[in-house]
């Protein structure tokens, strides 16, 4: 290796360690490691472990059982690869097919409950009646298990002819309104009295005051809100599958993985939601580095 090589690798790894990537790449190695060591007393009670002699056996047998209480992640991996790029598409047996079903009725719910979240906290600012009216039951609203409420608005709905997209958008809706309202009425209210009363030694109205000051201050928790908001919405449209015995969606797969007793095929629909959560929120964080730069600050 040349001299010049090394201050090249040397500053490349210290590049890797200022960054957030390794970081992230160190947990998830240690999560492994702990992943693949737990598997053999999660599934040490299994029928297929007796008899087997030696630990570095009963290992390999634990990482490779058909119906594991506790999957390998290479299982876990292997049945992602499987059931996506070796099944057609359009087929129910696919995951990619489920993940898109929920993701229609996650992205109707998103934008349902985020207008209604930017609705009551445009109301909230501007009415301190509203203010004292709704903002106690915005936060009893989210007390009440959403397990308990899904099966009652999907029965609801069905009963008057909503069936399909909209119910599961609905319960979206309902679970990530909330930390939209609750980031957008701190976001209005964050400008300084004095940039206030400057407003007000303009003659600036209600309008000029809130397009001018209020909504640009409120953009960062608006974003914000938005990354916390459409992860839950995404978990109200997995909930909202389970109830009504739904024979597609991310919810739909974890039903049948759990009658047909398929760890390994549950496991991989949850690593599937997973998955699909961090892609929504990186798209979010995509536009507010967008925003960001077009109103001048750092991206």
């Amino acid at each position: 290796m040349t001299e010049r090589a090394l201050p090249l690798r040397s500053s490349w790894i210290a590049r890797l360690g200022e960054g957030s990537a390794f970081p992230v790449l160190a947990v998830l190695a240690g999560l492994a490691a702990l992943w693949y060591l737990v598997c053999l007393p999660m599934n040490a009670a299994l029928p297929q472990m007796e008899g087997v002699e030696g630990l570095g056996a009963r290992y390999a047998v634990a990482w490779g059982l058909e119906r594991p209480v506790l999957p390998a992640p290479h299982q876990v991996i292997g049945e992602l690869y499987r059931s996506v790029f070796e099944v057609r598409l359009s087929s129910p047996r696919n995951l990619a097919f489920h993940a898109w079903v929920t993701l229609s009725s996650t992205l109707l719910g998103f934008v349902f409950g985020v207008l209604f979240g930017i609705l009551l906290a445009v109301g909230i600012v501007h009415s301190k009646t509203l203010n004292l009216s709704l903002m106690p039951w915005i936060i009893a609203s989210q007390t009440v298990p959403i397990l308990a409420i899904a099966p009652i608005v999907i029965v609801a709905l069905g009963s008057i002819g909503l069936v399909g997209l909209v119910p599961k958008a609905i319960i979206s809706a309902y679970l990530c309104f909330f930390p939209v309202t609750i980031g957008l009425v701190k976001g209005f209210t964050s400008p300084e009295a004095m940039h206030l009363d400057l407003m007000k030694t303009y003659n600036a109205g209600r309008g000029a005051v809130f397009f001018k000051l209020r909504w640009p201050a409120a953009i960062p928790f608006l974003f914000a809100s938005l990354k916390v908001a459409v992860s839950i919405a995404l978990v109200g449209a997995i909930v909202a599958e389970l109830p009504t015995g739904a024979q597609a969606g991310l919810g739909a797969r974890l039903l049948s993985g759990s009658y047909y007793g398929q760890t390994v095929q549950i496991w991989a629909a949850l690593f599937a939601a997973a998955l699909l959560a961090a892609v929504l929120v990186g798209l979010i964080g995509a536009a507010e580095r967008i925003t960001q730069k077009a109103m001048g600050g750092r991206a």
